[in-house]
């Protein structure tokens, strides 16, 4: 048993303050990269105003996930929640966040990732324009 490892950080810095982004071609790569051929592939946001998530690459339900989320959790008026009136405005995003999740697990099988149909892996910023930072660890033979 060989096994591989392979850690790599992802940057990000969406303009305005909500977006999503595809990230699966370059999870891809990474998988090919690690040369790991059956394991599993972790995806992390490591800021608690965005998330990871795996679904459809739709334009329109991607617009329906911004719309929903901002009537569970409204950014405006900011004084409604607890946590801004220590200076903060962004008690939207971590709830936004806490729905979307915090990180994705995908199978390698055959040295690719092991998607169901239309599967794909988004970042979902929520407190945008500054950068942040996604974990993707790689483990397998």
């Amino acid at each position: 048993m060989n096994m591989k490892f392979l850690t790599e950080h992802l940057w990000f810095e969406v303009p305005g303050r909500r977006g999503f982004v595809n990230i699966t071609d370059t999870v891809a790569a990474l998988v090919k990269k690690s040369g790991v051929n059956e394991g599993i592939c972790l995806v992390n946001a490591m800021h608690i105003t965005a998330a990871v998530f795996v679904n459809d690459a739709e334009d329109g339900l991607l617009h329906d996930y911004d719309v929903w989320l901002e009537k569970l959790a409204p950014h405006t008026p900011t004084s409604q929640y607890q946590h801004n009136r220590k200076g903060e405005d962004n008690a939207d995003a971590h709830m936004k966040r806490q729905i979307m999740g915090r990180e994705v697990v995908v199978a390698i099988t055959k040295g690719k990732l092991d998607f169901g149909p239309w599967e794909q892996i988004f970042y979902g910023e929520f407190d945008g324009n500054r950068r942040k930072r996604v974990l993707v660890k790689i483990i397998g033979e």
